[in-house]
């Protein structure tokens, strides 16, 4: 069995290698490669599949538990304030930047490195799966969507993010909606035709003042912001005949998606037309046993409010994973060398739990 130490030096390796790597959405076909060659030089048998990179540990037993350990290595454009080259991959004063390095590189070499603590294991009272996947950044379908029907029966996952390796048990949902207020066309000097700018303005007013009844402990309340606003007009003296906007809302796990976008119909005049229906809400229960093996561990319970790969997951999903997620899309990104080292550890103490 490798030591943490062994296993964090293999770890930093690879990070460096794949910050050095540009992988942006849809791109990624140079690291899962990357990846793949990592884990068969280990002596693990790897599955591609589109640039997603799947593996099992050696010795599965079919009837087991599944667990599987999930995080990407598709990453955003840098920042344009970049002081630092985004691919260098400098460490400098205990820290490792570069673009990726937070969100998600240091957790997903973290799960990595755990799966290879176990993956020799004889006798494990569970089976585990390594998912390394891709377009987690733009909630493509060629990520872990897209694998779903390859891993079969999972009893619950680890989705590698920063989250300073606290448990975030619940995710909000996002419904993107595109709204069309309609009015008439007419001049403007004669106050003519019927203004679907008003109109917008008027719904965009009773969208400000809505109040969504079910409040959640652990995620709030919903809530929905007007976030473009335009007309097809370019001459200032045409009454505009329509008007879009475009309405983000972020769903607590008390609504469906459905049942927000109902009560978003009921009360504005525009026409609402969702753009996916895919980013749900999540939670996963308290005495599930990886919220409870990391509660042993002294780890805190919240609710996240931003979106991941957790909310395309139809089973039971954890979110934890070293570095923070204030540092995530940000300009000169980094994660510590400890928070990594830290991560690999508590990963593994994780699934001790469940021995």
């Amino acid at each position: 069995m490798q030591t943490i130490d062994h296993l964090f030096e293999k770890a930093l390796g690879l990070l460096r290698q794949l910050i050095a790597t540009p992988s942006f959405s849809k791109s990624e076909e140079q690291t899962a490669a990357l990846i793949a060659r990592f884990l068969e030089a280990e002596g693990v048998t790897v599955t591609i599949a589109g640039n997603n990179v799947l593996a099992c540990n050696r010795h599965w037993k079919e009837g087991l538990p599944c667990y599987l350990l999930n995080s990407h290595h598709d990453t955003v454009k840098p920042a344009p304030s970049y002081t630092r080259d985004p691919f260098a991959a400098e460490v400098e004063n205990g820290r490792l930047y570069g673009l990726g390095s937070n969100d998600a590189g240091g957790p997903l070499v973290a799960l990595i490195a755990t799966f290879l603590y176990f993956y020799d294991e004889e006798n494990l009272p569970f089976n585990l799966q390594l998912a390394a996947t891709a377009e987690e950044e733009i909630s493509g379908s060629g990520g872990i969507e897209s694998v779903l029907p390859l891993l079969g029966c999972i009893n619950g996952a680890l989705v590698g993010e920063p989250t300073q390796m606290q448990l975030a048990v619940a995710e909000r949902g996002l419904l993107v909606i595109d709204a069309v207020a309609t009015g008439r066309a007419g001049h403007a000097a004669r106050q003519e035709g019927d203004n679907a700018l008003y109109k917008a303005v008027r719904d965009i007013t009773r969208l400000q003042s809505m109040r969504f009844e079910r409040v959640s402990p652990l995620l709030g309340p919903v809530t929905a912001q007007a976030t473009v606003l335009e007309t097809e007009n370019k001459a200032h003296n045409v009454v505009p005949a329509h008007c879009r906007f475009v309405i983000d809302v972020r769903v607590n796990e008390l609504y469906t998606l459905e049942e927000v976008l109902a009560l978003l119909r009921n009360e504005l005049e525009s026409e609402l037309s969702p753009r996916s229906t895919r980013l749900r809400s999540s939670v996963i229960a308290d005495g599930h046993p990886l919220v409870q093996a990391g509660k042993t561990m002294g780890g805190s319970v919240y609710g996240s409010p931003t979106t991941s790969d957790k909310a395309l997951m139809p089973f039971p999903a954890l979110k934890i994973g070293p570095g923070d997620s204030a540092r995530s899309h940000t300009a000169n990104e980094w994660i510590a060398l400890d928070e990594l080292k830290d991560g690999i550890s508590r990963y593994i103490e994780l699934l001790k739990h469940l021995l």
